[in-house]
């Protein structure tokens, strides 16, 4: 059998439920952050299970895992893993002091810290100076470019505007934007990866690029269908690969459409950024 176009073969299931990807705890714990910001204050059991997800975090985040783009070679130290690391923390020590919430903050805070200095320590190009894909590496990896997105790194930071360029460079081809260069051990090509092309449209927005941003815009929005839904992956001819709708690239479209829609509002004020 065959599936979309003539591709195969057609698999079932995901090899990625045996891995170890530990950016999931920042990516769920920023939820709750949010959730509790903008709605109901979490529950005491609710509570407990977050400062059990810390614990994991405090006690696992020095390890390599497989990454956000479920690698499928051996472990790495990947720059994303670790920043989600921090977010996991860092939300945990907002949601903390916002609720007056019961939690070892010196340890927590200890560890955020710690994870920031790994970062800028050993996560540099060695001759560049820009950040990389893993420790003591050289590529680029476009899971980067979510650093100012969560607030690990200021937009305008000089580093990251480095960053930001590197990618422009190694990773993006016109509207589209993949999500590495290196082998990932798998066979076949890489497609471009549409949550890229929208993550790299609000960066630009927050380093305050406005044209560059809306021009990524509109260029990522001409590869979703008549009905405005992007596919995970299009090809070189702006065709869908499949994993179709993909919620992580409406959730970035959103995301930059909102922030850029802010900064041409006149009412906008620079110096507080959203």
């Amino acid at each position: 059998m065959a599936g979309y176009a003539g591709s195969r073969p057609v698999r079932i299931g995901n090899a990625a439920h045996a891995q170890s990807q530990l950016d999931i705890f920042g990516e769920l714990l920023d939820s709750v952050y949010l959730s509790n910001k903008y709605g109901r204050a979490i529950s005491h059991e609710g509570w407990e299970h977050v400062r059990g997800i810390v614990d994991h975090v405090i006690a696992h985040w020095q390890e390599a895992d497989a990454g956000i783009w479920e690698m499928r070679d051996e472990p790495r130290h990947f720059l994303h893993s670790r920043l989600m690391c921090w977010v996991a923390l860092d939300r945990a020590i907002r949601l903390a002091k916002k609720r007056s919430l019961p939690a070892p903050l010196v340890e927590w805070a200890a560890c955020r810290d710690a994870i920031v200095e790994d970062v800028w320590a050993n996560f540099r190009h060695p001759d560049h100076g820009y950040f990389v894909q893993e420790r003591g590496g050289r590529e680029l990896d476009a899971a980067l470019l979510m650093m100012p997105l969560v607030r690990f790194v200021s937009s305008t930071d000089p580093v990251w505007l480095k960053t930001l360029d590197a990618i422009g460079s190694a990773l993006r081809d016109d509207g589209l934007v993949y999500r590495y260069r290196n082998a990932d051990g798998l066979e076949g090509g890489e497609g471009a990866f549409t949550t890229c092309t929208f993550w790299y449209a609000e960066c630009l927005a927050r380093a305050g690029r406005m044209e560059e941003a809306q021009e990524m815009l509109a260029k990522g929005m001409a590869y979703g269908n008549g009905l405005g839904l992007f596919s995970e992956e299009v090809d070189r001819r702006g065709l869908p690969l499949g994993n179709f709708p993909q919620a992580l690239t409406h959730l970035a479209f959103i995301s930059a459409a909102y922030f850029i829609d802010r900064r041409l509002d006149p009412s906008y004020r620079p110096h507080w950024e959203p």
